[in-house]
């Protein structure tokens, strides 16, 4: 059963997130979009969008970098496993603290609101608490780090990690004995990522690739003619040589 959750499933999931995303793209480009409530409790939605948003993005860029860098890499420009681990509980617990305030701002304005609620489709609420767990799991794994400063614990992650990224066999063993809410917190990520085609987070990949489609993807500038044939001058004097045959009582019509 580890072998297939966390050597298997994480295939399934990243296919599925990728697949997804692009078929859901092509064929409903109209539903690629989070379906704002900005209009209702605008002040709460503001202050817990930034919160939460803010302290996902830290988040999810740590993870990236810290579990995605090689090893050598922090070993070459001097960074020891220790400080890595120290940096992640230190910079992951307060952006993890901002999230998960904001992401509780932002349920409760949707879940106590009923005009949000209406306007709320069931999925839209399932992400945010699936959003929200992974909130609370993550800032337990941060209690466990705290007993592992040496980070050894991190490096097991790191290496199972790059193993599922360069198709290495065995690489759910690395993390065979790690803590059970280790074990969750992946667990719940992975399943993030696999129903992220089928809801509300599909807006993250236009906040990424959108400025690189407008760069570099646009079909470029649109150029329109006026069906107007004659001159702005040539239609000025025909305008007024009718306005004089009117007479000055002549109702001056709208441009």
């Amino acid at each position: 059963m580890h072998n297939f959750l966390f050597g298997i499933y994480p295939y399934i999931a990243l296919s599925v997130l990728l697949i997804g995303s692009v078929v859901r793209y092509e064929r409903d480009p109209f539903t690629w979009k989070s379906s704002s409530s900005q209009m209702l409790r605008r002040k709460q939605l503001i202050i817990g969008s930034i919160l939460f948003h803010v302290g996902v993005l830290v988040i999810f860029v740590g993870h990236l970098v810290g579990l995605l860098t090689p090893i050598a890499i922090f070993d070459a420009i001097g960074i020891s496993h220790g400080a890595k681990q120290l940096l992640a509980v230190i910079a992951g617990g307060i952006a993890g603290v901002m999230a998960l305030v904001g992401g509780g701002m932002l349920m409760h304005r949707r879940w106590t609101d009923p005009r949000i609620r209406k306007t709320s489709s069931f999925a839209d609420i399932a992400i945010l608490a699936l959003l929200l767990a992974q909130l609370v799991l993550g800032l337990g794994t941060v209690f466990v780090s705290l007993q592992h400063l040496d980070g050894h614990e991190m490096t097991k992650f790191m290496s199972w990690a790059q193993g599922i990224f360069t198709f290495r066999s065995g690489a759910a063993a690395q993390i065979e004995g790690v803590a059970l809410i280790f074990k969750l917190h992946l667990f719940l990520g992975l399943t993030i990522f696999l129903v992220f085609p089928f809801t509300r987070l599909v807006h993250i990949a236009s906040g990424i690739f959108a400025p690189l489609r407008y760069l570099f993807l646009r079909a470029g500038y649109q150029l329109v003619r006026s069906r107007r044939h004659r001159p702005l001058e040539e239609r000025r004097r025909a305008y007024d040589k009718v306005q004089a045959k009117r007479g000055p009582s002549a109702t001056t019509p709208a441009e």
